[in-house]
């Protein structure tokens, strides 16, 4: 598997990451134990070696699992602090004070005393401008507690009030459909040396390319509330408008979303959520022969036949 430099820390990464939102059965229903287990080795056999996860997934399990499971020697892993599940409603909180009992739970669940990267989990942009939460960070990375911190964020905003104080690392949404924000991230970034986690690289399975006009969630799916079927219908005829990019080395549309985000030599890793052993299988597979990951030809025209349907990168 390809490697890239995590940012300013210089270190070799996977560029595709295993995230764990979907392994904690909290975006997409119920996930069999033994199935997490094996989704986590199987990745660590691949080559993946950066893990993305949060202290709230599965009210902390994931970061249990990565603990038992990775040897912290050979993998590294990001993790996300300052959400609170147990306030109704599921409040934000990035006071220093809050932050500490996070971070402690954290070290204690991934069986690390120095953990490798720290994120304020969507946080607002006037928070990551002022809140003692981030000198928090900053203070841990001065005490070798972490190597790194940042920021996971919800737009473009966020991301540059993170860069301005300094964020080794940020996490941003990042696919087909959502590329516009990353891209005007571009100077900031490269100037900045930053290292950059993209999710929602199949936006929640969209660009998979497997849905029909008629599908359906379940009421503890997320998506079941994400698209109305007005929506659904418009994403899926865009998406339906993409398929020239299909042929040769990629096979699928999901084969062509993955590669669209790994061609972006901004972002350091790509943040994969499969639910299962096959899934993951099936994605590295759509990366296997990569880089490059799309050709020249298909790079030049895909920005134009995105106009088409509508959407900006």
């Amino acid at each position: 598997m390809e490697t890239r430099r995590f940012g300013r820390l210089g270190y070799p990464v996977s560029a595709m990451a295993l995230g764990t939102w979907g392994l904690s059965g909290d975006g997409y229903g119920p996930v069999y134990t033994k199935e997490v287990d094996k989704v986590i080795d199987l990745a660590v056999e691949l080559g993946i070696t950066l893990f993305e996860t949060a202290d709230v997934y599965g009210d902390g399990e994931m970061e249990k699992k990565l603990g038992a499971r990775l040897d912290s020697k050979q993998t590294r892993v990001v993790t996300k602090i300052g959400t609170f599940l147990d306030e109704t409603p599921t409040e934000k909180r990035f006071d220093e004070e809050s932050l500490k009992r996070s971070f402690a739970g954290s070290q204690k669940r991934l069986k690390r005393d120095r953990l490798d990267a720290v994120l304020l989990h969507n946080p607002t942009a006037a928070t990551v401008a002022t809140s003692d939460g981030v000198d928090y960070l900053k203070q841990l990375v001065e005490d070798g507690l972490i190597d790194a911190w940042g920021v996971s964020a919800g737009s473009s905003d966020v991301a540059r009030a993170a860069i301005s104080r300094g964020a080794d690392v940020l996490e941003l949404p990042y696919n087909l459909f959502i590329a516009q924000e990353l891209h005007q991230l571009t100077d900031e970034l490269s100037a900045n040396v930053t290292a950059v986690l993209v999710r929602s690289v199949l936006a929640h399975g969209l660009l998979a390319g497997k849905w029909s006009v008629g599908k359906a969630f379940l009421g503890h799916d997320h998506r079941s509330k994400r698209w109305t079927q007005q929506g659904l219908r418009r994403r899926l005829a865009q998406l339906e408008a993409l398929e020239p990019i299909i042929g040769g080395e990629v096979s699928s549309m999901r084969a062509a979303a993955l590669r669209f985000v790994l061609s972006n030599q901004l972002v350091t890793s790509a943040v994969l959520g499969p639910k299962s052993v096959a899934q993951l299988r099936e994605l590295v597979e759509d990366a296997d022969d990569g880089p490059p990951y799309l050709d020249d030809e298909t790079l030049v025209e895909l920005p134009e036949l995105l106009a088409s349907v509508g959407i900006e990168v």
